[in-house]
């Protein structure tokens, strides 16, 4: 059940992005300032989803690796390392999303539209 919500979230967020501009774009007499207000509203829904579900993702990563380390001690310097290197590409896919966010932000690529 947990893993269809997620799903459901995910196709959501999807959905948000590429629906959202997309209509102010088609909508009648539509300007850079209805352009602006879509990426405003993508950009913070996109952000806000992909940091929630990274703070998740790596509230059970560290859960996983603490749970590893107490059961066997030995392992802690491998469990560490494995774990340092999944957090930094967990935390670099909501990176990715704030970069695609600045991007329609400031680069404007459909200006020729308007």
């Amino acid at each position: 059940m947990v893993k269809q919500k997620i799903l459901f979230v995910l196709i959501m967020a999807g959905l948000t992005q590429i629906l959202v501009p997309g209509m102010a774009l088609a909508a009648e007499g539509s300007g850079a300032a209805d352009y602006f207000i879509a990426c405003v509203v993508t950009a913070g829904f996109s952000l806000g989803i992909a940091a929630g579900l990274a703070a998740l993702s790596q509230a059970k990563a560290i859960y996983a690796a603490c749970e590893g380390i107490a059961r066997q001690p030995n392992a802690s310097g491998k469990l560490t390392t494995t774990l340092v290197i999944g957090l930094a590409f967990i935390e670099s896919l909501a990176i990715y999303v704030l970069v695609i966010g600045l991007i329609l932000f400031f680069a404007n690529p459909f200006q020729d539209l308007f």
